[in-house]
């Protein structure tokens, strides 16, 4: 999944310029998409990305783009940036969001391809990442031209599919869309739980086990996580632990790092 990580450095800070955000809990103030952060640097890094929570911007901390960022950059404008090309600009704005969609299709894809209970839906799930990870290089016409609405609806019963196969015989609570902002679940069993799309905003989860749990779009916002067992967890990914809280007992799957801002608790 080393393509499907960030590359800052291989980015010219599209995440930064073309996304636009609003002020609130995770960011501190209003930014109009196509404008660039105030606090966006001449090299295109993040002026205070060390201090990103103590200056207001946990949505920054969590955001991901899945390596759309660098994929954009680097291949679909061959290292050309906006501010060299600002002619560029108003097209990469837009390109670089369709990508990133596409980039989480990938991220998906490849995790389900990794299962081997899924081994029976491998064929199918390649051909879509394939076919998917070819668009991600297209011109951008082509991506710009993407419906990836159509796409999410080829992926989605393969990943549901996957999902059911790895998670049969672990009888897990089925808690699809459930409604646990702010649930008590410290220490629960959720061993593979149906918990996608399930809103877990400032649930408490200290010790729970996770273990092969289905997350895909569970909100886990202020979550805690402390001691909590994921390993194994189906379609977890960087933003969703990056918006909630840990500690160094918090057990994740090997394809994501403990977030910075865990440390120490």
């Amino acid at each position: 999944m080393h393509e499907l990580k960030a590359d800052c450095a291989s980015c010219s800070g599209l995440c930064c310029v073309a996304l636009p955000f609003s002020r609130s809990a995770d960011f501190a103030v209003d930014k109009a998409a196509g404008e660039p952060c105030r606090n966006l640097r001449d090299d295109f890094r993040c002026g205070i990305h060390r201090d990103l929570r103590r200056e207001g911007f946990p949505g920054c901390v969590a955001y991901d783009c899945f390596g759309a960022g660098q994929k954009v950059t680097q291949v679909v404008y061959e290292g050309r940036d906006w501010r060299r090309r600002p002619g560029s600009a108003r097209e990469m704005f837009a390109v670089f969001p369709v990508v990133r969609q596409l980039h989480e299709l990938l991220w998906y894809l490849t995790e389900a391809l990794a299962l081997p209970a899924a081994r029976p839906l491998h064929a199918d799930l390649r051909a879509l990442l394939d076919e998917t990870g070819r668009l991600t290089r297209a011109t951008p016409e082509e991506i710009l031209a993407a419906d990836v609405a159509a796409c999410r609806e080829r992926v989605n019963p393969l990943l549901l599919r996957a999902s059911e196969l790895a998670r049969a015989g672990l009888r897990g609570k089925k808690r699809r869309g459930a409604d646990l902002m702010g649930a008590n679940l410290k220490g629960a069993d959720l061993r593979g739980a149906d918990l996608r799309g399930a809103y877990l905003i400032g649930a408490q989860l200290k010790g729970a086990d996770l273990r092969q749990a289905d997350l895909i779009g569970a909100d886990l916002r202020a979550a805690d996580l402390s001691g909590a067992d994921l390993t194994g967890s189906l379609f977890l990914t960087r933003s969703q632990i990056g918006s909630a809280q840990g500690d160094t007992a918090t057990r994740l799957p090997p394809a994501l790092d403990r977030p910075a801002h865990w440390s120490g608790r």
